[in-house]
């Protein structure tokens, strides 16, 4: 049985894209959440600035997998993008971290999520390397959840 009172390993997760799962990714890089700062001080006051919070920033999602024949939904995801249909491409998405078991924990949920850059695998005919396609997702706002 698994230790559900310890951190959960960071091996084991899945994508869900609207509602649709899928495994087999390589490396997530879940983006930073900051609060951009202004700083402002008015002319009584003490000689130290005062921070003010402004608009909440989000990095970038990174995806990366080994290539396989069959797997070109994401591919096909970004392809809307480079058409002009952004707007059809924007989806729900979620990163869903399992535990030892395969049960699903602790969970990431990005709004309005869309493919900004596909990358497919440099090839090497003298390497030994697996093909690695590659895909950083552009997204307006994220929320951890459990």
């Amino acid at each position: 049985m698994a230790d559900r009172h310890g951190p959960q390993r960071n091996t084991r997760y899945l994508l869900e894209i609207d509602g649709i799962s899928k495994a087999g990714f390589s490396e997530v890089a879940i983006p930073e959440a900051n609060t951009e700062i202004v700083e402002y001080r008015e002319g009584t006051d003490p000689p130290t600035a005062r921070k003010l919070s402004t608009l909440a920033a989000y990095g970038n999602l990174t995806l990366k997998w080994g290539v396989t024949s069959d797997a070109i939904e994401l591919y096909e995801w970004w392809n809307l993008v480079a058409q002009g249909k952004t707007d059809e491409a924007r989806r729900p998405i979620a990163i869903v971290l399992l535990d030892e078991e395969g049960s699903p924990g602790a969970r990431w949920e990005f709004v309005r999520a869309w493919c900004r850059q596909y990358d497919a695998p440099d090839l090497n005919a003298t390497g030994n390397e697996v093909a690695i396609e590659e895909m950083e997702i552009v997204h307006e706002g994220m929320e951890r959840t459990a």
